[in-house]
């Protein structure tokens, strides 16, 4: 992921989300960016590979690592899907069953990672 995003750049960014904001694509893709750092650094590892085309792709998680080809347990979703998980707009369980979360392998799942931030954290970058 090309340069440092900072939290005064993201914050306000997945605040405007989590309020039901429709963000630019552009400040979509920075949020997303943003909160895939964040995932990669309260859960580190290389077990689970988080893609989300067009923002980025982190591994995660304790466990087997992966290195090369296609890794085992790989989770995928839009950028607007993520970020609405990060920021508590809807359940993993509920991005499943919508189909809009591709996930494979027997770890490949943000169940009880997400949501990212809550309420009381967002409240601070409205």
């Amino acid at each position: 992921m090309p340069g440092t995003i900072e939290s005064h750049q993201a914050m306000p960014l997945l605040a405007r989300a989590a309020a039901g904001e429709t963000l630019e694509a552009d400040q979509a893709r920075t949020a997303a960016r943003f909160a895939l750092r964040e995932l990669a650094q309260r859960h580190p590892g290389r077990s689970v590979e988080v893609r989300v085309p067009f923002a980025g792709a982190v591994q995660i998680l304790p466990g087997p690592s992966h290195r090369r080809g296609t890794p085992p347990n790989v989770v995928e979703m839009a950028i607007g899907v993520f970020v609405d998980l990060c920021v508590g707009r809807s359940t993993w369980d509920e991005a499943v069953a919508a189909g809009e979360v591709s996930a494979s392998g027997v770890r490949a799942s943000l169940s009880g990672l997400v949501p990212l931030y809550g309420d009381a954290i967002l409240a601070r970058w409205r």
